[in-house]
């Protein structure tokens, strides 16, 4: 309690040295009279905040208390979290060109192949990155992609044998072996439009098959019988510089694309060539959040696709849509006069793969991570 001398209170006072002037003392009282109203508000407030208080519920401020520690705890854990050792995604993802098998579809028994080797780690890797997005965006709109980490391996072991992606399954997706041409309406129309450019780029391209057996760039894949060579423009999410710049129009093309997908893992685009006589085995493609599209560049008579049992044929200048995480083989059972089938492949998003999960994915999924 603070004391304040408004008025004296002993008669026997001592006389000042100097006595006051008549100013000085109305200044004096003033002030004094301003500091005891001061005292008096605070008291008063101070009063009143205490009684509050009393008055309170005590199970309420238990639990304001409880959160307020909670909290600080928060902070300081969040504040001292070192990042951990994690395996990065995409050496999990990574086909079996580890062990000398090019194609991915070959069971290799590598530790790193994703394909063939199953990963306890992986799930804590996808779930970190998920965690590492959500602090610096936000968990809305992350339902699905929870869910789909939090329950991967009863996901993937509980599909029928139809649909099963090596990788990453999102829950909740419509599934269908392809897809009409209105699902990405937009890409599609822009890439029948340019049939003729990325034609023209391909020719350029094949002309030096007739000077070496496998021309820099060009990919041979393992198959049962015949040839199928790949000219990667994006491999895994990541930008083949050397091949883009030999298909410049293309590759411009694929930056007029909306749906393309070219920031994760899940992200291809090249030129696909099977020779007559060649068969692909069966195989799943690693996840669903995807759909395939094929342009038919050169489609001879007697090559079929085959996705979910249902057998389609291409048509030049023609796109093709499918997911690829259902089983699915191609063909070409023309004669060697008929030339090559030939496809300019791209994979776009599943177009139920809303956009707030299209930008979670590719941060979860991004190359090197």
């Amino acid at each position: 309690m603070v004391w304040v001398p408004l008025r004296p209170t002993r008669t026997d006072r001592r006389a000042p040295l100097h006595a006051p002037t008549p100013h000085s003392t109305t200044m004096s009282l003033e002030w004094l009279m301003g500091w005891s109203w001061s005292l008096d508000g605070l008291r008063d407030f101070i009063a009143t905040g205490i009684q509050s208080f009393r008055d309170c519920d005590a199970t309420a401020l238990a639990a304001v208390a409880c959160l307020t520690v909670l909290f600080v705890w928060y902070c300081y854990h969040v504040g001292r979290e070192q990042p951990r050792a994690y395996a990065t995604v995409n050496a999990l993802i990574q086909s079996a060109e580890a062990n000398g098998v090019q194609n991915g579809y070959v069971y290799c028994h590598s530790p790193e192949c994703v394909r063939c080797t199953h990963h306890d780690g992986l799930n804590q890797k996808l779930y970190h990155n998920l965690q590492e997005y959500a602090k610096r965006y936000s968990w809305s709109g992350m339902g699905r992609i929870h869910k789909g980490i939090r329950e991967q391996g009863r996901y993937l072991n509980s599909r029928p044998s139809i649909q099963k992606p090596e990788v990453f399954f999102l829950p909740d997706l419509p599934t269908t072996p392809y897809f009409s041409r209105d699902a990405q309406k937009h890409d599609v129309e822009l890439l029948e439009r340019n049939f003729q450019t990325i034609l023209c780029e391909f020719e350029t391209l094949y002309k030096a098959f007739s000077n070496c057996s496998l021309p820099q760039g060009w990919k041979m894949n393992s198959t049962p019988s015949g040839e199928w060579f790949t000219f990667y423009l994006v491999n895994q999410g990541m930008c083949v510089p050397r091949n883009c710049r030999r298909c410049p129009r293309t590759y411009r093309l694929l930056g007029s694309l909306r749906t393309c997908i070219g920031n994760n893992v899940f992200g291809n685009a090249c030129i696909s060539v099977l020779s007559p006589g060649t068969v692909i085995t069966e195989h799943y493609g690693p996840t669903n959040i995807r759909i395939r599209c094929h342009l038919g560049l050169k489609t001879p008579s007697n090559c079929e696709l085959v996705v979910g049992g249902e057998p389609q044929c291409w048509a030049e200048g023609r796109c093709l849509l499918f997911d690829d995480s259902f089983l699915h083989t191609a063909f070409h059972e023309g004669a060697p006069e008929d030339g090559p089938r030939v496809v300019f492949m791209v994979d776009l998003w599943h177009p139920n793969v809303a956009a707030a999960e299209r930008q979670a994915l590719d941060f979860i999924f991004a190359p090197g991570r």
